[in-house]
């Protein structure tokens, strides 16, 4: 008789109508089965109406079908990790044994394959105290061992291993192999004490030696080999020989007018044994303010010393600078304080000394020291750029030997240098009707260091003509189309004299009507200029004005500079014939009692003037003719120009033009009528 719990009743008037029409739907075809095969007496049996009686297992079915669950989790990506690997070691001979601790992570249900890092030679492993078997990998990894672990959780892998110790050239190693581990620690044990230990692959966290034993603990990268390499430590006998050095110090003192600055270049280079310090003896009233240099490790002053301890004892050569101050006289004589090397067999180097601001060094006196070249003191000197400095090398001789410098400083009062300027600037102008302008513009120039004077003639201006103290020079021309005009320069230790440059430039302009304003514009120059005087010429017919600007009107009056003054002709000597002037030709008078003079000799004198004024205008008209076709004249070109001064005039000045400015004013103009009404 089959068991009723197998069986579960459905009442048909149950609220679950969703669950009902699913099982009437998809088995129908399982109730017939289910009736058939139903015992005697089940089918006997009487049931309430509405009941429906199926086994557990399709009740479980229908279920899942009409509540179907969440998706399953996904299960982990491994079956199992290697958290950390730990090596404890002791090397005995050529072989290293031990344990290594992996801590495995097992997160699948079931079995799971946990491989042993590979190289490791097992003895026997063991996971709570149970001995484990090791298994070959799988196809593929060579002869790598597996250790089967089916409980999910962490456990430890007790493994006792064994690695052989490889020689050599006097090195002994071990390697451990690469995991996958986070974490790999290493403690290996040495049975010997006075090795050198040298890792690769790792860090070397802690090294000690107790009793005949060394210790080191490491830890690996654990994608890489671990390898410990070990020799034995080399006897160093330097630092217990007696320490001998040399030296060299280069120092460089600046003389100001407050406070000497000193800088001192030490070089040492030690020839026996080692030095943990050196000493340099200080003169006094002298502060160190810093001692630098990548083996400094600290520095103290004390009895006239300054002691520079290094960061590891130096046994070959060390380098550092050492920077102070202290008080001098301003000027006249002064000792200059010399810092020494102390405990040397040989010193080398020198002293350089530099007046810092205006003055020089008239005299020194030395001892010890001997004349040298700044370049010869190395670049702590030879990069000074002072133009008074006095370099000294220290004399060659016994390090004992006694050094002293004393310099005589001169001091200057600081004066303005004036490097070049325009004391006077006078234009005259000779405007037409038509506009057009002759212009010529003479300039006091005084000059200590330029070389060109840069002139900028306005917008259409044609230059005619250019003299530097009276005598045409040929101008140059600057990139953006302005005038250079060469300058004389005075020389050293003389007042800089004013002298004359002078040019000529016609310019065109809009012709002038009945009435209106001219704007009349001057060069620019390069050179800033004192004072301005602007004589404008104008046609008769004009009556001409100006407003108020940068030129104001004044009575007319001669230039002040000198050079625009040129002095007058010298008078004639003295001669027993006194020259007469006829029309402006000098003639010859004969002597009272020389028969036959009279009026052919004051014509033979006219036409012989006459004769020569021809030639001179001949051969100016031929040299001109030349230069039209494309010949080449003789001479300095442009020649100098005469300036013509015509009709009535008008006389403005001005101060003070600053450089690259171009002064201008505007000129009112009217027709005046004439007399008469006509």
């Amino acid at each position: 008789m089959t068991s009723p719990s197998v069986f579960v009743a459905l009442s048909f008037q149950q609220e679950n109508h969703k669950f009902f029409h699913l099982f009437a739907s998809a088995f129908s075809t399982l109730l017939l089965c289910v009736f058939c095969t139903t015992t005697a007496s089940a089918q006997t049996a009487t049931h309430a109406p509405g009941w429906v009686v199926i086994t557990i297992g399709d009740y479980r079915s229908l279920h899942a079908r009409a509540y179907p669950p969440d998706r399953e989790p996904e299960g982990p990506p491994v079956d199992a990790t290697l958290t950390r690997v730990d090596y404890d070691l002791r090397i005995d001979g050529d072989l290293a044994s031990g344990r290594a601790s992996l801590t495995v992570d097992v997160l699948k249900d079931g079995w799971v394959r946990v491989p042993i890092p590979a190289g490791l030679l097992v003895r026997e492993a063991k996971l709570d105290g149970k001995l484990v078997s090791l298994v070959p990998s799988t196809a593929g990894r060579g002869n790598q061992l597996s250790a089967l672990l089916s409980k999910p959780g962490r456990a430890v892998l007790q493994l006792d291993i064994a690695l052989p110790v490889a020689s050599n050239a006097g090195e002994e190693s071990i390697s451990l192999p690469s995991t996958g581990s986070g974490v790999t620690r290493a403690t290996v044990r040495l049975p010997r004490q006075g090795v050198d230990i040298r890792l690769n692959g790792g860090l070397l966290a802690d090294k000690s030696e107790s009793g005949a034993e060394s210790k080191w603990l490491a830890y690996a990268r654990g994608n890489e080999p671990l390898t410990f390499t070990w020799k034995r430590k080399t006897e160093d006998h330097r630092s217990t020989q007696a320490l001998r050095l040399r030296g060299s110090l280069t120092e460089l003192t600046g003389l100001g007018e407050d406070t000497t600055t000193i800088v001192a270049e030490v070089n040492v280079e030690v020839t026996q044994g080692a030095a943990k310090e050196v000493h340099i003896a200080l003169p006094d009233k002298v502060t160190v303010n810093q001692v630098s240099g990548a083996t400094v490790a600290d520095w103290e002053m004390k009895n006239g010393q300054l002691a520079v301890t290094f960061l590891e004892p130096v046994e070959q050569n060390a380098k550092f600078i050492v920077s102070g101050e202290t008080r001098s006289p301003r000027d006249g004589q002064i000792d200059i304080p010399l810092l020494r090397l102390l405990n040397t067999e040989r010193d080398t180097g020198g002293v350089a000394v530099e007046v810092l601001g205006a003055g020089e060094i008239n005299k020194f006196k030395t001892e010890g020291l001997e004349n040298a070249d700044a370049t010869d003191l190395g670049e702590i000197v030879s990069s000074r750029q002072s133009t008074s400095l006095s370099a000294f090398r220290f004399r060659s001789g016994d390090a004992k030997t006694t050094r002293s410098l004393t310099v005589n400083v001169a001091r200057y009062t600081p004066q303005a240098v004036l490097m070049a300027n325009v004391a006077e600037a006078r234009y005259n102008v000779l405007i037409t009707n038509e506009g057009k302008q002759l212009v010529q513009a003479r300039y006091a120039v005084r000059n200590n260091q330029r070389n060109f004077l840069k002139i900028t003639l306005p917008t259409g201006a044609t230059l005619w003509s250019a003299s530097l103290a009276g005598k045409p020079v040929r101008p140059g021309q600057s990139p953006d189309g302005s005038v250079l005009l060469p300058l004389e320069k005075a020389h050293a230790g003389e007042d800089s004299p004013e002298f004359a440059v002078e040019i000529v430039y016609v310019n065109r302009g809009t012709a002038w009507n009945d009435k209106g304003q001219f704007k009349l514009g001057l060069p620019a120059l390069d050179l800033p200029v004192s004072r301005t005087g602007l004589l404008v010429f104008h046609p008769p017919l004009f009556k001409v004005t100006t407003d108020a600007g940068a030129f104001r009107v004044e009575t007319y009056e001669d230039p002040l500079s000198a050079a625009l003054n040129p002095p007058p002709p010298p008078a004639p000597p003295p001669s027993a014939i006194m020259p007469r002037t006829i029309t402006g030709l000098a003639v010859a008078a004969p002597a009272a009692n020389e028969p036959g003079a009279g009026l052919s000799s004051l014509e033979s004198a006219i036409t012989t003037n006459r004769l020569t004024d021809q030639a001179a205008k001949q051969a100016a008209v031929d040299n001109f003719r030349a230069t039209l076709q494309g010949g080449k004249a003789s001479g300095i070109l442009p020649i100098k120009v005469s300036f013509a001064a015509l009709g009535p005039s008008l006389y403005l000045v001005s101060e003070l033009t600053g450089e690259n400015q171009s002064p201008s004013t505007d000129l009112n103009y009217q027709r005046e009528k004439k007399a008469g009404g006509r």
